[in-house]
C-alpha cells in the first residue's frame, strides 16, 4: 500500500472541487502603480529641460573642450592632489595622537587634546588659512632657538600655509572619527593583550587599531573626498591649485563660466576615482566582520552578462 503525500492546495489538480464546482485558474494582476510613472514623467521632463536650457544658454562649450587639457589647468589638478593628500596625510597624523590623548587618563593631555578639537572644529577653515597666511603680521621671525630662525614671510609660503590651514583643520575631526573607531573595540580586547603582557603602545598598534579601522575607514573616505572640495579655498592664500588655475584663465580668455565648468569637471572625476578606491578598501576592512562579502559592481556585471549569455544558448 502507497502512502498518500498532501501536497496542499498549491498542487491540486485542476478538476473538480468538493462541491462539483471545478477549480479555477489563478489569474494574477499586477499592481498598477501610477504615481512611479508621473513622478519618473516630471523627474526626466525636468533633467531634459535643464539640459536644453544649458545647451541654449551664452556658453561657448567648444571653449570647454579645448581648455580641460590646457597644461595650466593640469598643473593647478596636480597641485589640488597634492594639497589634498598632504593635508590629509597630516590630519590623519594628528588624527591619531589626539584621539589617544583624548581618551588619556592624564588630564593634562586630556584637556589639551579637548581644546585642540574644540578651537579647530569651532572656527572656520578659511579663517585659519588667512590668520595663517598673514602670521607675519604678528610673528616677524619664526625662532625656534639655534634649531631653527627665519623670517616668517618666507617660512609662511602659500603651500606651507595651506598645508597647516586643511591639515590642522582636520586633524580636529580626524581625532574624534579614530576616538569613535578605538571605542568601538571591546575592552576586553585591550585586557586580553595586557594580560599577554603587550604594553599600551603594543597593544594599540596591533589589536586596537587593526580592529577599530573598520569604523575609520568609511567617514575617513568622506573627508578625503571633502578635502578635495575644501582644497578650492586655498586660493584665497595664493596656492596655484585647480580653482586658481582656472580662475586666471577665464579672467584673462573673459570665459570665466567656461573655465569654471572645466573646475567642475575635473572636481568631478576626482571625487569619483577616490570614490572607487574608497569602496574597495572599505570592502577590504570589511572582510573580517561580514560571512560574505557583498559582489562589487564588476561582479555583478558580469554575472548579468553571464545570465544573457545563458538565455541566449538556451533559446
Amino acid at each position: 500500500m502507497t502512502d498518500k503525500i498532501d501536497k496542499g492546495p498549491a498542487a491540486a489538480p485542476a478538476g473538480p472541487g468538493p462541491s462539483g464546482t471545478p477549480y479555477e485558474a489563478i489569474k494574477a494582476i499586477p499592481v498598477r502603480h501610477y504615481g512611479r510613472w508621473v513622478s519618473g514623467v516630471v523627474v526626466v521632463a525636468l533633467l531634459a529641460w535643464l539640459v536644453y536650457a544649458f545647451a541654449n544658454g551664452n556658453i561657448i562649450w567648444k571653449t570647454v573642450g579645448d581648455k580641460l587639457f590646457d597644461p595650466a589647468v593640469l598643473s593647478g589638478l596636480g597641485n589640488t592632489v597634492i594639497i589634498s593628500v598632504s593635508s590629509m596625510a597630516l590630519g590623519l597624523a594628528l588624527g591619531i595622537l589626539f584621539a589617544v590623548m583624548r581618551l588619556s587618563k592624564n588630564p593634562v593631555t586630556n584637556s589639551v587634546a579637548w581644546l585642540y578639537i574644540w578651537f579647530f572644529r569651532g572656527t572656520p577653515v578659511y579663517v585659519q588659512l588667512l590668520v595663517w597666511f598673514n602670521l607675519s603680521l604678528i610673528f616677524q621671525y619664526i625662532n625656534l632657538g639655534p634649531i631653527y630662525k627665519n623670517e616668517t614671510v618666507d617660512v609662511m609660503t602659500p603651500f606651507m600655509v595651506a598645508l597647516l590651514g586643511l591639515g590642522l583643520n582636520e586633524g580636529a575631526y580626524m581625532a574624534e572619527i579614530v576616538r569613535a573607531g578605538i571605542q568601538s573595540v571591546e575592552e576586553g580586547q585591550t585586557e586580553a593583550s595586557h594580560a599577554l603582557g603587550m604594553t599600551q603602545t603594543q597593544t594599540m598598534r596591533r589589536v586596537v587599531l587593526p580592529q577599530a579601522m573598520r569604523v575609520i575607514i568609511p567617514p575617513t573616505g568622506n573627508e578625503f573626498i571633502n578635502m578635495l572640495k575644501t582644497s578650492s579655498l586655498v586660493s584665497a592664500v595664493q596656492y596655484t591649485e585647480l580653482l586658481r588655475s582656472t580662475s586666471n584663465i577665464g579672467n584673462t580668455a573673459g570665459a570665466i563660466m567656461e573655465m569654471l565648468f572645466v573646475a567642475s569637471i575635473w572636481y568631478l572625476a576626482l571625487t569619483s576615482v577616490f570614490s572607487v578606491g574608497q569602496y574597495y578598501l572599505e570592502r577590504r576592512y570589511a572582510r573580517g566582520s561580514l560571512r560574505s562579502l557583498p559582489p562589487t559592481p564588476f561582479q555583478r556585471l558580469k554575472a548579468n552578462l553571464n545570465m544573457f549569455r545563458r538565455t541566449e544558448v538556451a533559446r
